[in-house]
């Protein structure tokens, strides 16, 4: 592996890894909120949080884009001031995060609808509070589906291209991640550099699909268990 290659696997890591931190309470909260409440327009929250797992990576990169612009709903036209986000390392943070929410709702809201809801009931008779009795109840009974969350979004975030070529371009030690890197080394026939790492990303993906799948097995397990 070249430095050129090092280095945007450790930007690749450091990314992914802020994007989950960033993203994985508001996105273990919302799940919670879809897993335990009905209100008007849930059908509709549900579906946007899902969004980006079924459109198109440039089209979600695209809106974002328009987003940021000068004029556009975020841009320096509107807020006053500048964000400074479009082809630095916040972009590819905000691509990443984007893209890897989706997994972490859907995978913690399962998680949450797995614990059943008259533990939570028997704690608020008990005089817990309702944030006492997610902490002291909800969250450790759903602890490993929401770690199998974190791993899933955080495999995303590895994987992301779509969006944060269209946002963050591609700046080699700047935006560079793991998937622009294979695709620069494709376009100038470095296959032997691209086969490297399309074998770390395997690699990556795999032992966190393996561990995800071990987390909801011992939770499934331990639910049955009396």
């Amino acid at each position: 592996m070249n430095e050129a290659s090092l280095t945007a696997l450790l930007l690749t890591l450091q990314y992914a890894s802020l994007a989950t931190a960033i993203v994985f309470v508001p996105g273990m909260l919302i799940a919670y909120v879809l897993a335990r409440f009905s209100f008007p327009g849930k059908v509709f929250v549900s579906a946007l949080t899902s969004l980006p797992l079924v459109l198109p990576p440039t089209a979600v990169g695209y809106l974002l884009l328009q987003m940021l612009a000068t004029d556009g709903m975020l841009g320096r036209e509107i807020l006053g001031f500048d964000l400074d986000i479009l082809l630095t390392g916040k972009a590819v943070i905000l691509a990443c995060a984007v893209m890897s929410a989706p997994l972490i709702v859907r995978t913690a809201r399962i998680a949450f609808e797995g614990v059943n809801a008259r533990y939570e009931a028997m704690a608020r008779t008990l005089g817990y509070g309702p944030v006492e009795t997610f902490l002291r109840f909800t969250f450790p009974l759903a602890a490993r589906g929401l770690l199998a969350a974190m791993i899933l979004g955080f495999t995303r975030a590895m994987g992301e291209f779509g969006v944060t070529v269209t946002i963050a371009g591609n700046i080699p030690g700047v935006t560079q991640t793991l998937a622009s890197a294979i695709f620069s080394a494709q376009q100038v026939g470095n296959d032997h550099e691209a086969n490297f790492l399309v074998l770390v990303a395997l690699a990556t993906g795999f032992c966190a699909i393996l561990a995800a799948e071990f987390l909801s097995m011992r939770g499934a397990r331990s639910r049955k268990s009396p």
